[in-house]
Formats: C-alpha cells, sequence, structure tokens
C-alpha cells in the first residue's frame, strides 16, 4: 500500500527588502517642504561646480596642446585626463548631494528616475531647470576668469566632431546616456542594497566609474554630452552657431537613452510588467 503524501505548503518568505512606494505625479506638498527646496538649491550648486571643472580642464587641455601658442601633442591631461575630470566630479557630487537631492546632476538621469516613479513630476522639472541654470552659471565662471581662452578653444561645447555624422553622434548619444541612467539604477537599486549589505556598497563610485568609460569612448565623436545641462550651459556660454545646430542631439540623445534604461532596468531586470499583471489578477 503507497505511503500518503502530506503536502505542506510553504508560506512564501519576506522580502529582505522593501521598494519605496511610487512617487505620484503631482505632489502638492511638496511645495511647503523647506527639504524640497534645499534639494533643487543642491542641484544647482552641484551642476555648477560640476560645469566649472570641468569646461576649465577641457579649455587648459586644449590651451596646452596648441601648436600655435607653443604646446605640443604631448601636454596637457589628455582625453585620459578629461574622462577622469568628468568621472571624478560625477562621484564627488554625487557623493555630497545624494543625501539631499539624490544627486541627479543630470536632466536625463532626472528624467530616466521620473519615468521609474522614483521622483514626481514636479521635482523633475524644477531639478532640471536648477541643473540648467547651474550649467550655464558655472561656464559663465569659466568665461568669466578665462574670457580669451574660453573663446579661443571653444568654450567646452559640444558639437559633432569632423568624419561623424548626426546619426553616429546620435546614437553615441544614446548608448553612453544609456550606460550612465542603468548604472544609477543599479547603483541605488534598494533589492541589491539589502541583499548586499554585507559588502560596503558606495553608489557614487560605479556612478562616476560608468561616466568615465562613456567619455573615453565618446570623446572623439561628440565631445561626450550624455548630460543635456552640461551642453546646453556651455552652448548658451559660448554662443556660436555649430553648438547650436547641434544642440538637439545633447537632448534627443540622452533623453532616449535614459527611456530605454528606465524601461529596461524596470520592467525587464526588475519585472515591473510581470508583477502589475500579477497584481491585477489578484485583485480581479
Amino acid at each position: 500500500m503507497a505511503k500518503d503524501v502530506e503536502v505542506v505548503e510553504q508560506a512564501e518568505p519576506a522580502k529582505d527588502y522593501h521598494d519605496p512606494p511610487p512617487a505620484p505625479l503631482i505632489d502638492a506638498e511638496e511645495l511647503i517642504k523647506w527639504s524640497f527646496y534645499r534639494a533643487i538649491i543642491a542641484e544647482f550648486i552641484a551642476t555648477l561646480l560640476f560645469l566649472y571643472i570641468t569646461v576649465l580642464t577641457v579649455i587648459g587641455y586644449m590651451s596646452q596642446t596648441d601648436v600655435a601658442h607653443n604646446g605640443t601633442n604631448c601636454d596637457g591631461v589628455g582625453i585620459l585626463g578629461i574622462a577622469w575630470a568628468f568621472g571624478g566630479m560625477i562621484f564627488v557630487l554625487v557623493y555630497c548631494t545624494a543625501g539631499i537631492s539624490g544627486g541627479h546632476i543630470n536632466p536625463a538621469v532626472t528624467f530616466g528616475l521620473f519615468l521609474a516613479r522614483k521622483v514626481s513630476l514636479m521635482r523633475a522639472v524644477l531639478y532640471m531647470v536648477a541643473q540648467c541654470l547651474g550649467a550655464i552659471c558655472g561656464c559663465g565662471l569659466v568665461k568669466a576668469f578665462q574670457k580669451a581662452y574660453y573663446t579661443r578653444y571653444g568654450g567646452g561645447a559640444n558639437e559633432v566632431k569632423p568624419g561623424y555624422s548626426k546619426g553616429t553622434a546620435l546614437g553615441a548619444e544614446i548608448i553612453g546616456t544609456f550606460v550612465l541612467v542603468y548604472t544609477v539604477f543599479s547603483a541605488t537599486d534598494p533589492k541589491r542594497n539589502a541583499r548586499d549589505s554585507h559588502v560596503p556598497v558606495l553608489a557614487p563610485l560605479p556612478i562616476g566609474f560608468a561616466v568615465f568609460m562613456v567619455h573615453l569612448a565618446t570623446i572623439p565623436v561628440t565631445g561626450t554630452g550624455i548630460n543635456p545641462a552640461r551642453s546646453f550651459g556651455a552652448a548658451v556660454m559660448y554662443d556660436k552657431d555649430k553648438a547650436w545646430d547641434d544642440q538637439w542631439i545633447f537632448w534627443v540623445g540622452p533623453f532616449v537613452g535614459a527611456a530605454i534604461a528606465a524601461f529596461y532596468y524596470q520592467f525587464v531586470l526588475r519585472a515591473g510588467a510581470i508583477k502589475a499583471l500579477g497584481s491585477f489578477r489578484s485583485n480581479a
């Protein structure tokens, strides 16, 4: 006689992490909180400092390698040094502002997080405004201190480099921004932070390295945008036709790349679509 097999239903293990609730589209309560305005100020100052240091680095490198002014190709920090300046500043500034504003410093990052419902529409829009104003002011400081060099060496403005088409430049911006925003989602994922809590996780480090690596790859193509505020601030202060002609690439590319990264991480890697379908079926 066959033994009766007792089937014991095992309770589903409790999650060892908690996803924050989705941010509301419009959150009027934010307007009466000082933390909201403090975050906007932090984004403004961080983007100002980011553009000031990085654009100075670019202009310094170009002046040191200008053969017409006794420079040589072996002088200056080189492309590697420029990439380190951008990646290093992002690491420092994200570390300083992550606890205040989230350390976006980039409208494309803000846009990606908004699509994933990590920030409200109001916060996203004001962050982008603050970032663009900070970028303009940062480039303005560079121009005020180094006016002759600023105009002579292009003001650090992003342009499609000779030998590359606009389509190639757009593709480079899309892929580069995808890498950055994908890294942001991964580094700040509450599930990863909970399960890797025994390992010190410093989110700004991989984000800074992502910026560094993307710059190494795309400086020869576009000068590397992947940040609409960075491209816009430099274009406003430099104010030449070429910088404005190519400006759309440095908005469309990063926003498309950020949207793809948000969709990929939230709906593919985190299975957001499947979870939403399961929730719908359980409520039906």
